[in-house]
């Protein structure tokens, strides 16, 4: 499948300045059809939902598009799909409302491995009804997280299993399906983290085994929000507190106050600019797009991949975190003799963007021995060229001598 990543790169602005941005998994850089996207939705005629007015109606159709993108998406009913703030507040009130129908010995599992947004709400929401919290450990030497970690915790009281899908921290993907088996022969639920995987493969919700899927426009080309993906009959059958007035129809009776119309608009331009990104897709359905541009980027990003993980073995001196079989084009390195955050600095001089900590994985990075402190992140995106993986080399090279 070929991927003409000149192409793409033409369509982001902010690559005009030369700067190589490795920075994807906390946000990517933004492609021009989005930012209009955005823009065109702010300056029309536009106001709160309904069916009178063309203003009205507008706002409907952005909302309604923005289902059916994510729907293709992640191959998920759009009358499952809900939009908020973030994919850490989603989670939040996801866990809250679960936590309700919880009591003293219950159980929820969560794993090392995670960003901290789907560890820290169900450890707040099951103390606060005197449930009990279970961790799956990880192996630090290979990044690997197993089923028969996560097994090996599952109880016949637990009430979620919660894993995330790829580590922000070190690209470990688990084996989702193998995981989801767990948590359904013990009857719990399970709720994944999507967050950092779907900037980087092909999602199917219901492949995976996944009841609940949170994941954030902004990590794959679009705006600032979060969504959750789950069956509708299952949104059905939770009640999250909400105003008296608001619409108990799901799934608007999970999204607070009135919706970001324009973020929702940048979402759907940023599902239909990745559905371009394989040529030879042209003329199929917009989901078959996605699946053949997924796959086109895979090939891309893991070509990069060995290129970077072959120049990096030339280099003495840098400790790579990231050992997992099966994981994303992100890898978390540290240093001999060097502070992470220097190098980081250094090689922000030469324009090259590569930020370090521990990015809110934060019992990832305490299970690795790295603590608060955490590694330098070098993440691949679909505008990332050969260019740029030189230009890191160089300046990891540079900055790591004795």
């Amino acid at each position: 499948m070929r991927y003409d990543v000149d192409a793409t790169r033409d369509r982001f602005p902010a690559l005009a300045d030369g700067t190589a941005f490795f920075d994807g998994p906390g946000g990517t850089q933004t492609p021009d059809v989005v930012a209009e996207a955005v823009a065109a939705t702010l300056v029309s005629g536009i106001s709160n939902r309904g069916e009178v007015s063309a203003a009205e109606r507008r706002a409907e159709g952005v909302v309604h598009a923005a289902r059916d993108a994510v729907g293709d998406l992640l191959a998920v009913d759009p009358d499952g799909v809900v939009f908020g703030r973030s994919a850490t507040a989603l989670t939040f009130l996801v866990a809250r409302t679960l936590a309700r129908g919880w009591t003293v010995g219950d159980e929820v599992v969560v794993s090392r491995l995670d960003h901290d947004a789907n560890v820290r709400p169900w450890v707040l929401a099951a103390e606060a009804v005197g449930a009990s919290i279970r961790f799956a450990e990880f192996d630090p030497a290979s990044g690997e997280l197993t089923a028969a970690d996560v097994a090996s915790v599952v109880g016949s009281r637990t009430k979620v299993v919660a894993v995330t899908a790829a580590s922000n921290l070190i690209g470990t993907r688990p084996d989702l399906p193998a995981i989801a088996k767990v948590a359904h022969d013990a009857g719990a639920l399970f709720y994944v983290d999507g967050v950092h995987a779907t900037a980087h493969v092909s999602v199917d919700v219901a492949t995976e085994g996944a009841d609940f899927w949170v994941c954030s426009p902004y990590k794959f080309l679009g705006p600032h929000h979060g969504v959750l993906a789950a069956a509708p009959a299952l949104l059905e059958s939770l009640r999250p507190d909400k105003l008296v007035p608001s619409t108990d129809v799901v799934p608007e009776r999970f999204e607070l106050g009135t919706l970001p119309y324009e973020l929702l608009a940048g979402t759907t331009a940023a599902i239909d600019f990745l559905a371009t990104l394989a040529e030879e897709a042209a003329g199929s359905t917009r989901r078959e797009r996605l699946v053949a541009s997924f796959a086109a980027l895979d090939e891309h990003e893991k070509r990069l991949s060995d290129r970077l993980e072959h120049g990096l073995r030339r280099i003495d001196g840098i400790r790579r975190h990231s050992n997992a079989a099966r994981r994303t084009p992100t890898m978390l390195m540290t240093f001999d003799g060097h502070d992470v955050q220097d190098v980081r600095r250094r090689l922000a001089d030469r324009g090259v963007n590569a930020p370090a900590g521990h990015f809110y994985a934060w019992e990832c990075s305490h299970h690795l021995g790295l603590g608060a402190t955490g590694g330098l992140r070098v993440g691949l995106a679909p505008y990332t060229n050969d260019s740029d993986i030189d230009r890191l080399l160089e300046g990891l090279a540079e900055a790591t001598r004795p």
